[in-house]
């Protein structure tokens, strides 16, 4: 029998089953207000007129439902060029990732380099500096690149550069690759196999839990990202979605730029809906060693 923090004969009691439920009931009610609340009002509020938006306290639903303001938010911020652009850099950035994240975690989990241990602690270490700490550092990187003195404003490799080398994709693929028996490998080598032909044919068909997680991480800090893409993307035909909404949000009624925000938030919601499950089976997978 597993233990909890409320035992069976307590919640067979009347009270107990009482002060659970209540309890329980609450939480999960305040939870969902604080996380749908904010989504429940950028919903509605792309419905409003701009005079309702703006007035307070805020109306609970639309007076009149204006479904026009996805249709201005459409054509008026050009949604379409900037939700190209932003799918664009974030195939990118997943086809990137998991060529050489892949690459560094079996490195250091199956063929286990001199130092490994070392070079991924220095890596993990990295994830304690504050991202707007190497802001200044990567511009100025970006404007001029090292030994070859290119600029890469303008250019999607000012975006997919910096997200290659990712210390948090390599150590969730490492804990995965650690979680293959050994065996397989040793089989694979007794058969002949190179080491590359045991990374194509044995441990990537079985980590594709972990490398959906990956690409789907990818997805979604590109879809998100703000201000670095606001620092490379300056040209109006480069700008990515929340770069181009913020762009053209100061000329434009906040209702639709509402709108706007709503149709840059479907994608990444149907991208969770269609693979949460995905994600949940690739972070739990590695946790246990087989």
């Amino acid at each position: 029998m597993s233990r909890t923090l409320i035992s069976q004969a307590q919640l067979r009691r009347g009270r107990g089953r009482f002060l659970y439920w209540t309890i329980l009931t609450a939480v999960i009610v305040v939870f969902t207000l604080v996380f749908i609340g904010p989504l429940y009002w950028m919903v509605t509020g792309a419905l409003k007129s701009g005079q309702e938006i703006a007035q307070t306290p805020p109306t609970i639903w639309p007076k009149d439902p204006q479904t026009q303001n996805y249709t201005d938010a459409w054509n008026n911020l050009n949604l379409a060029k900037l939700m190209f652009n932003t799918f664009y850099y974030a195939a990118g950035a997943v086809v990137f990732q998991l060529i050489f994240d892949t690459a560094a975690a079996y490195a250091l989990s199956k063929l286990r380099p001199m130092f490994g241990n070392v070079i991924l602690g220095a890596m993990l270490a990295t994830l304690m500096i504050p991202a707007m700490v190497l802001i200044v550092p990567q511009y100025v990187t970006a404007i001029d690149l090292p030994l070859v003195h290119v600029s890469l404003i303008d250019s999607p490799w000012a975006l997919w550069l910096p997200l290659v080398a990712n210390a948090f994709n390599i150590f969730l693929l490492k804990r995965f690759f650690d979680s293959i028996p050994e065996d397989l490998i040793a089989a694979a080598q007794v058969d002949g196999a190179s080491p590359l032909r045991t990374l194509w044919s044995i441990i990537l068909p079985m980590s594709r839990p972990i490398l959906g997680v990956v690409s789907i991480f990818a997805v979604t800090y590109v879809w998100k990202d703000f201000l670095w893409p606001k620092l490379v993307m300056p040209s109006p035909e480069t700008r990515t979605l929340s770069v181009g909404i913020y762009a053209f949000s100061g000329g434009t009624p906040m209702n639709v730029v509402v709108a706007a925000s709503v149709i840059a938030a479907i994608p990444t919601v149907i991208i969770f809906l269609i693979f949460q499950r995905n994600i949940m089976a690739g972070l739990t997978t590695g946790s246990l060693k087989g």
